[in-house]
C-alpha cells in the first residue's frame, strides 16, 4: 500500500503544485524498499505516460467527469485502471481494494463506493474495452499513445504514420539508466565489476564506447562507483555532441548552459582534464551541483560562472576555441524521461525560438577564428533546430555548418543532425557543428 500511497503523494504534487515527477519521485522513493520504490516509479510514469488513454477508458464507466472529480479522486482512479490495464503482476482485486483504501486515506470516504464501482466495472470488461474512434488519425494516436494532438500533427509531418507511432511508442517507455565512465579514474572494466558487486546489471552501449545501461541502480548516489567518481549519468545523446565538437587537446571550452554538468564533464575527460573549461549557468544555485560533481569526478579544469547567455562578456570576445550552446528548449526529445512535458501546449512554445536565436547570437562572439561553435538542444522540433541555426547562418556569414563524424551506425554527419530515440538508442536531440572562418 505504501507504494500506491506514495505515488499519490507525488501525481498529486505534479497536478496541484506543478513539480516535476522525477524530482518529486525521488523525495517521494526515500525509505520506501526496493520494490515499493520500483513500484511506486512505475505506476507515477505509467499514469502520467497513458493519462489520456486512461482517462478515455474511465469515462465510459464513470457517470461523472473525471475533471469534476474533487482532487485527488481522479488519480485514485488512474491509479487503479493503470494497474488493471498494464501491471499483469498486480491481481485485480488488489489494485481495486488498495485504489479503495487511497480514496479513504485521501479523506474521500464518501468516494470509495465510486472507486470500487468504476475500477470493478473496468475488471470486468477489460476484455472489451470500447475502440477509440480512428475516423481522425491524429486524435485516434492521441488517446491511444496519451500525447497531444497538436504534437502527433507534428509528428505525422515529420515522420509519417509507421514513424510517428514508433516515436509515441519510444516515448511511453522506461529507458535504462545511461552512464558515462570517467576514463581518467577507471576502466570500464572496473567500472562495470564495482557496480555488479553493488547488485546493479551493467550493460554496455551497443555502440557508444565507455556508456554503460544500467537496471537495479536504486538511489544512484549511494554506489560506491558513484561516490568514487568512477561515472556520472549523462544520455549518449548529450556525449555525442561532445563528440561532434572533436576537442581541441587543451582546449579553451565555453559551455554556455552547462547545468547539470554532463557535456562539461565529457568535455573535461575527453581533454585528458588539460585543458580549460569554463560553465555557465543563469541560476548560481545550478552551478554549485555542477562543481560537486566536478569534485566528485577529480577534475580541476572545470571553472563555473553565473552568466545569462544572452548578455555579451567583452572579456570573453573571441577567446574560445569551442563554445557549447546547449539551449534551453520545448524537451521534447526527453518524454521518456520527463512524461510530464508532453503536457506542454503549442502555445508554450512559441517564445522558444526567440530565445534560442538570442543566445546563440551572443555566444558566437566568444568564438575565436578557426574555432568550433556547437549548437544543440534535446528536441526534435526544426522551429527550435535547423530553423534557429538556418536563421544564425543567414545573418553570419563568416561561420559555416561542418562535417563530422559520430560512432557507431550514425557515421558521418553533414553539419547537423537530428537524433530519434526510436532510431538511434538515444534521447530526441539535435546538434550542429559550426566553424568560424573568419
Amino acid at each position: 500500500m505504501s507504494a500506491r500511497r506514495e505515488a499519490l503523494s507525488v501525481l498529486t504534487a505534479c497536478r496541484v503544485r506543478g513539480a516535476w515527477a522525477d524530482a518529486a519521485l525521488s523525495a517521494h522513493l526515500k525509505g520506501l524498499s526496493p520494490a515499493d520504490a520500483g513500484l511506486c516509479s512505475r505506476i507515477v510514469y505509467g499514469v502520467i505516460q497513458n493519462e489520456t488513454l486512461l482517462d478515455f477508458y474511465l469515462s465510459r464507466f464513470c457517470s461523472q467527469k473525471l475533471d469534476h472529480l474533487q482532487p485527488p479522486l481522479a488519480d485514485v482512479l488512474r491509479i487503479g485502471a493503470y494497474q488493471i490495464l498494464f501491471l499483469d503482476r498486480v491481481p485485480d482485486s488488489a489494485a481495486v481494494h488498495t485504489s479503495v483504501e487511497l480514496a479513504r486515506d485521501a479523506g474521500r470516504g464518501q468516494a470509495a463506493g465510486l472507486v470500487n464501482a468504476v475500477l470493478r466495472r473496468l475488471c470486468r470488461e477489460k476484455d472489451a474495452l470500447p475502440a477509440i474512434p480512428d475516423r481522425d488519425e491524429a486524435r485516434y494516436l492521441s488517446i491511444r499513445y496519451s500525447h497531444p494532438k497538436w504534437l502527433v500533427k507534428r509528428l505525422l509531418a515529420l515522420l509519417g504514420r509507421e514513424g510517428a507511432e514508433a516515436f509515441l511508442t519510444v516515448s511511453n517507455s522506461q529507458p535504462p539508466a545511461a552512464a558515462q565512465v570517467n576514463t581518467l579514474r577507471v576502466s570500464t572494466e572496473e567500472a562495470v565489476r564495482a557496480l555488479e558487486e553493488a547488485g546493479v546489471r551493467a550493460e554496455r552501449h551497443p555502440w557508444l564506447p565507455d556508456c554503460l545501461l544500467l537496471q537495479g541502480t536504486g538511489e544512484l548516489e549511494r554506489l560506491r562507483a558513484f561516490q568514487e567518481g568512477m561515472l556520472y549519468i549523462q544520455d549518449p545523446a548529450a556525449r555525442l555532441a561532445v563528440l561532434a565538437a572533436e576537442l581541441p587537446p587543451k582546449g579553451r571550452v565555453l559551455d554556455v548552459c552547462a547545468a547539470p554538468g554532463g557535456k562539461s564533464f565529457a568535455a573535461a575527460i575527453a581533454m585528458g582534464d588539460r585543458g580549460e573549461i569554463v560553465s555557465c549557468d543563469l541560476h548560481a544555485n545550478k552551478l554549485k551541483r555542477l562543481e560537486e560533481g566536478a569534485a566528485r569526478l577529480g577534475l580541476s579544469s572545470i571553472r563555473t560562472e553565473a552568466a545569462d547567455g544572452r548578455i555579451f562578456r567583452e572579456a570573453w570576445r573571441e577567446a574560445f576555441d569551442l563554445v557549447l550552446v546547449d539551449a534551453p528548449c520545448s524537451g521534447l526529445g526527453i518524454l521518456r524521461k520527463k512524461p510530464d512535458i508532453r503536457r506542454k501546449k503549442a502555445d508554450d512554445l512559441f517564445a522558444l525560438p526567440v530565445i534560442q536565436s538570442a543566445i546563440l547570437e551572443n555566444a558566437a562572439a566568444y568564438v575565436r577564428p578557426g574555432g568550433t561553435l556547437l549548437y544543440s538542444t534535446c528536441t526534435i522540433l526544426p522551429e527550435e533546430n535547423e530553423d534557429v541555426t538556418a536563421a544564425f547562418l543567414g545573418t553570419h556569414p563568416e561561420f559555416s555548418r561542418e562535417t563530422f563524424t559520430l560512432p557507431g551506425p550514425i557515421g558521418r554527419v553533414e553539419g547537423q543532425i537530428t537524433l530519434w530515440p526510436h532510431l538511434h538508442e538515444a534521447d530526441g536531440f539535435y546538434i550542429c557543428r559550426m566553424t568560424r572562418r573568419t
